[in-house]
């Protein structure tokens, strides 16, 4: 897990999510890749996703109910997980996180 991009473009306005509980921005990348670095306060959330994802948890931690499964995981700082594409999983923050999502 890189902690900088090199020569990305940044869109400037937020996605806000939750009423603002949730933010993120997009980081597109010369190859057309996209990544949104964003910011959860606490909470209970269910998204859902066209693409694969890889939510990398840059500060904090957050319980995950990925897709077909019973039981919660908590994924700390330095951890991630992997979303299937066309699911929907559900996330539970005590403590506010900081995160990276990669698509595709």
């Amino acid at each position: 897990m890189s902690d900088q991009f090199e020569n990305v473009t940044i869109i400037k306005k937020a996605n806000v999510y939750f009423d603002g509980k949730v933010t993120s921005r997009n980081v597109f990348f010369p190859d057309g890749t996209r990544k949104t670095l964003g910011f959860m306060l606490p909470g209970e959330y269910e998204f859902g996703t066209a693409a694969p994802e890889l939510m990398e948890i840059l500060a904090g931690e957050m319980d995950v109910l990925l897709p077909g499964r019973d039981a919660w995981q908590t994924v700390r700082a330095g951890g991630s997980f992997s979303v299937p594409a066309n699911s929907k999983f559900k996330l539970a923050l005590k403590v506010p996180a900081d995160y990276c999502c990669s698509y595709g």
